[in-house]
């Protein structure tokens, strides 16, 4: 009984899932999801909830679950989800697109902490009537890096007016960066509250929702203390 009074105490964190049709694994489809996500957020003493892509259980995961993380992973959002033709997007995955909007209006509407990671930050963005840069250039700043994922590679400017900056009490930080797309439009109510020195968007945040910022990098590989800080007061604020 105290096992379980002690979990029922920690917040419940919802994390969607990458989704494979078939091959390496195993011949028939399956989910995907890096270790360090779930660990990342056990770290910060949360329990991390992997999240099926039904539709049909949007309304029971919101229910119960205190915060919800929409990850990255191998895949574009299809433009047709922001009104373009495809061009430059690859990899796309209906299901997986279809299931995080729904799941991400949900818990917008119930005003519980919301956190959007590299694709997830994008997937937010669309859902609230942004766009995307289809395909990033390399140059000057190559933000699908070459050097390994758990490493810094570009500096991005956070905005002094900003959740992110109250959370990192710093101008100017290192981060990793695994993309080769990014936030154009920004959709409603989202502001500007990370930039790297070409202009590409990093950080995007919510005016209206108490906790909602989306990432263009990977917190969740804890590399530096900036990371660290988001994750943990992502958790706080539950």
């Amino acid at each position: 009984m105290y096992i379980i009074y002690t979990i029922m105490k920690k917040p419940l964190v919802g994390i969607t899932l990458d989704s494979e049709k078939g091959g390496h694994y195993s011949k028939f489809p399956w989910y995907a999801l890096r270790e360090n996500y779930l660990s990342s957020i056990v770290k910060y003493d949360a329990i991390p909830i992997p999240l099926s892509h039904d539709n049909k259980l949007v309304n029971s995961f919101s229910e119960f679950l205190d915060a919800l993380i929409i990850t990255g992973g191998d895949f574009d959002i299809n433009p047709k989800f922001y009104n373009q033709k495809r061009n430059g997007a690859k990899n796309i995955k209906n299901k997986r697109t279809n299931f995080e909007i729904k799941i991400y209006k949900k818990f917008l509407s119930l005003n519980k902490p919301i956190l959007g990671i590299c694709g997830g930050a994008q997937l937010m963005n669309i859902a609230s009537g942004g766009t995307l840069i289809q395909n990033l250039k390399k140059k000057p700043i190559n933000h699908e890096q070459l050097n390994p994922r758990n490493e810094t590679s570009h500096s991005v400017n956070i905005a002094k007016k900003s959740k992110l900056f109250n959370i990192c009490k710093k101008n100017t930080i290192k981060v990793n960066s695994a993309h080769h797309q990014a936030i154009k439009k920004l959709g409603k109510d989202f502001k500007i509250s990370a930039i790297s020195k070409d202009g590409i968007i990093e950080g995007i945040e919510h005016n209206k929702h108490k906790w909602c910022i989306g990432l263009q990098w990977h917190p969740e590989f804890i590399i530096t203390q900036y990371d660290s800080k988001i994750l943990n007061n992502f958790i706080k604020n539950i």
